[in-house]
């Protein structure tokens, strides 16, 4: 599995449009959850974040809300963001333009509807970070801000220790960094010895964890 835990400069520099991090002199870090919400993890993490009054960003896959829209719900109530991860976890790369704006639509429709008229925002990470040049020029012409990162936990590596995915984050994470977390099953027990351990550390140099603008 090929990946960099820390996005290259290259890459934002080649995408300036997308959000890989925010400047920032304060000690701030956006923590951020793909793929929920589910039933057997995101309910801990809520719990979690709570204990160090932390706030964060999920990036909701629609047909999850579908599912479990009380736990979607509770996301909103705690005070969380709720952002557009397609409604099935598409390929980018693999998926026809009309498709995937389909894909997003339907899952922005559906966050939407079940917010309790919350407003909702028009943040979205492309699943894998995979983007076609039209696909994301179609997306910002809707009004869409694309969310990336630059620091990846590697939760989703069934090779890495959660230590290992603790260090991830501790060692690279600095003011203003975006962190890709992931509330999903395959990675709960890297996030599960993690996230904690995030957020214990940051709090203890005086780092706030603040929701994605």
């Amino acid at each position: 599995m090929k990946y960099t835990v820390k996005s290259p400069k290259v890459l934002q520099m080649l995408y300036p449009k997308r959000l890989w991090r925010l400047d920032s002199t304060e000690k701030v870090i956006y923590l951020t959850f793909d793929d929920g919400p589910i039933p057997e993890i995101t309910p801990w993490v809520l719990e979690t974040l709570k204990r160090f009054d932390a706030k964060a960003t999920f990036f909701c896959i629609g047909d999850n809300v579908r599912k479990h829209p009380e736990i979607y719900r509770e996301l909103i109530q705690e005070g969380h963001r709720v952002a557009n991860h397609t409604m099935h976890h598409v390929k980018g790369w693999k998926t026809p333009l009309l498709d995937y704006l389909r894909e997003t639509e339907s899952c922005q429709n559906l966050m939407e509807a079940g917010s309790d008229g919350t407003e909702i925002s028009k943040l979205f990470r492309p699943p894998y970070g995979q983007l076609r040049s039209n696909q994301s020029k179609a997306l910002q012409k809707k009004g869409y801000k694309i969310v990336m990162w630059d620091i990846l936990s590697a939760d989703f590596d069934l090779q890495l220790s959660p230590e290992k995915c603790s260090e991830n984050v501790i060692k690279h994470a600095k003011e203003g960094s975006i962190v890709v977390f992931h509330d999903s099953l395959k990675a709960a027990p890297r996030l599960q010895v993690a996230l904690p351990a995030v957020l214990k550390e940051f709090s203890e140099r005086g780092f706030a964890f603040k929701c994605i603008p």
